[in-house]
């Protein structure tokens, strides 16, 4: 108990000196009063939001790490982080605003719904602890790297999700920076969105009531149900990767519709890592050996991430060929 609340004192007081300094940017700061040294802060807010990341985030969430031995912390403000950006990039005082304002306000709403949905899953997992592990791939790199791991856990933990979550959050920069009338693209937008926090939602739900029930099962001495193949994981093999897709496709479509597209490509890069996870969640998938053969004959009757109907295994071989 002790250490929870100590690591949830901490996962709230360190993003703190940031939101101080946007705050006394926002009150203090104007085209009048503004000096030369930080006049890049009110003409860049792009190159300020890199500024803040890699201090408040990288070097800060690092230190921390480095101390408690885990880097737990960047899981629980990938929830969080483009709720931080969207609303820098909201408030900045050179957003844009004559047409722009509801799309701004509908995007905020839309990031919101998106981070309580992430947040929600990610403590439900954790049984509502703080700081209890840090991700399965960070331990399996500390074991592989070793001593050297307290210098390289910067880079690739840190300096990487900075790239990662600023690039992937463009979007929430670009429909600030242009000032468009709503459309029906807009709308398009937000049942993409919509869609992909929907399914997001229910496929981790379904996931986390898999999880707890084999975890009953273990504790009563009994067989584990070896794979999940029911409810919308009888359609897709990863559908909570599908649904996290669709929703940053979706904040791609707004900046296409403001005119620019090359923000998508923060989502382009998502859906290739998450292609890279997909391989290594399946890898380990196929290691344990009570699940491995029942994995095998899943992998063959059903897609990859988009739902669709189950097919053979010799559907599946001429699909192949």
């Amino acid at each position: 108990m002790a250490n929870n609340f100590k690591n949830a004192t901490i996962a709230i007081l360190t993003p703190i000196p940031s939101i101080i300094f946007f705050l006394y940017f926002l009150k203090y700061f104007n085209t009048n009063n503004i000096s030369p040294t930080w006049s890049w802060c009110y003409t860049r807010p792009f190159i300020l939001a890199n500024v803040l990341f890699f201090l408040n985030v990288n070097v800060m969430f690092w230190i921390i790490g480095l101390l408690q031995s885990s880097h737990w912390m960047i899981d629980v403000y990938w929830t969080v982080i483009p709720v931080l950006l969207v609303h820098f990039y909201s408030t900045h005082p050179l957003a844009q605003g004559k047409y722009n304002v509801w799309r701004s306000r509908i995007v905020v709403f839309l990031t919101w719904v998106w981070s309580i949905r992430l947040t929600h899953n990610y403590f439900r997992r954790e049984d509502w602890q703080w700081g209890v592990r840090e991700d399965w791939r960070f331990s399996d790199m500390r074991r592989q790297y070793g001593k050297s791991w307290w210098w390289i856990s910067f880079f690739t933990v840190y300096v990487s999700q900075q790239v990662f979550l600023i690039g992937i959050c463009l979007p929430l920069y670009v429909i600030h920076s242009a000032d468009n009338p709503l459309n029906i693209w807009d709308f398009v937008a937000i049942v993409v969105c919509l869609t992909g926090i929907t399914i997001a939602y229910y496929a981790d739900t379904q996931l986390h009531d898999f999880v707890t029930a084999n975890k009953h099962l273990k504790k009563l001495g009994q067989p584990m149900v070896q794979v999940l193949d029911s409810g919308i994981w009888r359609y897709s093999r990863h559908p909570n990767y599908f649904g996290e897709q669709l929703w940053w496709w979706g904040l791609a479509i707004f900046a296409w519709n403001v005119g620019l597209g090359w923000a998508s490509v923060g989502a382009l890069v998502n859906s290739l890592c998450l292609a890279y996870v997909t391989m290594l969640v399946e890898e380990r998938m196929l290691k344990q050996e009570y699940r491995a053969e029942a994995y095998k004959l899943y992998q063959k009757s059903t897609s990859v991430w988009v739902p669709y109907f189950k097919f053979s295994s010799m559907q599946k071989e001429k699909k192949i060929a």
